[in-house]
């Protein structure tokens, strides 16, 4: 079975996808700064968001092929 946020992304158009990679992006540029000043708590979140990032960048690929 596939996973649920790899089925939300697919659902998403390559505008809304490309959006949201921004928006990752920032996310992950604002953690790297916490991580760098000692005030991020949850550290797993830089791990989510960088499989977030590379999900959206192959599910926009795939659309780009027209693969899905």
């Amino acid at each position: 079975m596939a996973n649920k946020r790899a089925v939300d992304f697919r659902a998403k158009t390559e505008d809304e996808l490309e959006t949201q990679l921004v928006e990752l992006r920032k996310e992950q540029f604002n953690l790297r700064f916490q991580i760098a000043n000692g005030q991020l708590e949850n550290t797993a979140r830089t791990r989510q968001v960088r499989r977030d990032i590379a999900r959206t960048k192959l599910i926009i690929s795939e659309k780009a092929q027209g693969v899905a």
